[in-house]
């Protein structure tokens, strides 16, 4: 019997024809075709070995639909989002989704706004910063002032995406640090921040690291003020990947959306908890005239014109008609109750977890449903998070344990994402593993060995 190498795939002998050579390399084409059923056998095996979706504590990606939104996937797939002359009907539905959402969000003339479909809040996050940065280009230029050092403020909590957006598009980043005291960015200190080059600040609605809301309200006071003493009038953009589909729901009266004149834009994630499958993001400028002409490109369909801004090209539309299917399927009352029973299983965990002896929350889900905590001094010094992290991943459980920001590297946190699927009763299996998990740790009379161990970083 040949020994198979690391480097390589075998079929199983039932998939195969005849003659055909059942070990492949994983890096290079097979010389010749192989059956369907070959080809998928390999990919299904590799695949099967990935974690189960449902037990995923560490995504904000939504991991499951219904078998009306599956069909409707199948259907669709071929769409390609660009292409709105030979799809206009889904051009048309993508128009009608992002006006729904800038209803949702409080925009003045939700008709005569402007906004767009994208792959996710990334792409949707840097259109906005770019429609920053040009607005303040285009000011600076009318003025014959010099537009070489622009900068953008934000939290040093801040998704990956925006250091990506400084980075990619020589922009300074300026990151108002966090603290026990002040856990978000809350408009404390911004006067340290702020000069005539600043093209923006962005607030975030559900930070990734806890969940919690920074006050986009108390921010624009901030920068009210700071603008009547310096006259730089410093627009806000909201990072609402995961509470722009949250709040208007379960926080109607909170203030953060286009109510507040300061907020030119907002994006969200439609595959986060606007709850379709991963591939999609929205962002919507309060007036048409927040964003710039010179970023926009008329396609024509049907003898009419229509508006598209984009980073990517060719992109799935079949995100976007699964979006307009969860609209239509549950309405305003039935994205309510899904979204407040995440929040009620968020809030019951949390419960559960701050009656856990080494336990300290940094927050408990009552923002979006996603709290963090971590360990508190007098905990045993035999174990950790990331210790408690593999123990549950043993279970199936996938709890990320992460550092905070820069600032506070010393402080490591865990971190639990509800998202829709994750009832009760999987709520009180995960609380039973924990427990089960911490008692284990909790009677170790040394500490876990720390060499070879894993420190899985956690999923935006």
């Amino acid at each position: 019997m040949t020994k198979k190498k690391q480097t390589e795939l075998s079929v199983d002998p039932v998939f195969p024809r005849p003659g055909d050579s059942d070990d492949f390399s994983k890096y290079k084409l097979p010389p010749d075709p192989m059956l369907p059923a070959a080809a998928y056998q390999i990919v299904h095996d590799e695949a099967m070995l990935d974690g189960n979706a449902r037990l995923n504590l560490a995504t904000f990606v939504s991991t499951t639909m219904d078998d009306e939104a599956n069909r409707l996937y199948m259907e669709t797939v071929d769409k390609n989002m660009i292409d709105k002359d030979e799809y206009p009907a889904t051009a048309e539905i993508e128009d009608r989704c992002w006006k729904m959402v800038a209803d949702l969000w409080n925009a003045p003339d939700p008709e005569k706004t402007i906004g767009t479909s994208a792959i996710g809040s990334s792409e949707a996050c840097m259109l906005g910063g770019l429609a920053l940065k040009r607005r303040w280009q285009q000011a600076r230029r009318a003025e014959g002032k010099s537009t070489e050092k622009p900068n953008i403020i934000m939290s040093s909590a801040v998704q990956v995406v925006w250091e990506k957006f400084a980075n990619y598009w020589d922009v300074e980043p300026r990151y108002v640090p966090i603290s026990l005291e002040h856990k978000t960015l809350d408009g404390h200190d911004l006067e340290k921040y702020v000069d005539e080059n600043t093209i923006g600040l962005v607030a975030i609605l559900g930070v990734t690291y806890t969940g919690m809301y920074e006050p986009v309200k108390e921010i624009a006071a901030a920068l009210d003020k700071i603008e009547k003493k310096t006259g730089f009038n410093v627009p806000i953009h909201v990072d609402a990947a995961s509470g722009g589909f949250i709040a208007p729901f379960l926080q109607p009266e909170l203030e953060w959306d286009f109510r507040i004149k300061r907020v030119h834009s907002i994006n969200t994630s439609g595959h986060k908890y606007g709850l379709v499958y991963p591939g999609l993001g929205w962002v919507v400028w309060r007036k048409r005239e927040y964003l710039p002409d010179d970023l926009i490109f008329k396609v024509t369909y049907l003898g009419g014109e229509m508006p598209t801004l984009a980073i990517n090209f060719s992109r799935p539309g079949a995100q976007v008609l699964l979006q307009y299917y969860v609209f239509m399927r549950l309405g305003f009352s039935g994205y309510r109750d899904v979204q407040a029973r995440c929040r009620d299983v968020a809030k019951y965990i949390s419960k559960a977890i701050n009656k856990m002896g080494p336990f300290e929350l940094w927050n408990d889900g009552s923002d979006i449903p996603v709290f963090a905590w971590y360990l508190k001094k007098d905990a045993s010094p035999n174990w950790d998070l990331h210790d408690l992290s593999n123990l549950l991943r043993q279970k199936g459980w996938q709890v990320p344990s992460y550092p905070m920001p820069d600032d506070m590297p010393e402080l490591t946190v865990q971190r639990v994402v509800v998202r829709s699927g994750l009832s009760f009763d999987l709520a009180d299996n995960l609380i039973a593993d924990m427990k089960t998990a911490v008692e284990y740790l909790d009677a170790l009379d040394g500490p876990l060995p720390r060499e070879g161990r894993e420190m899985r970083s956690f999923a935006h």
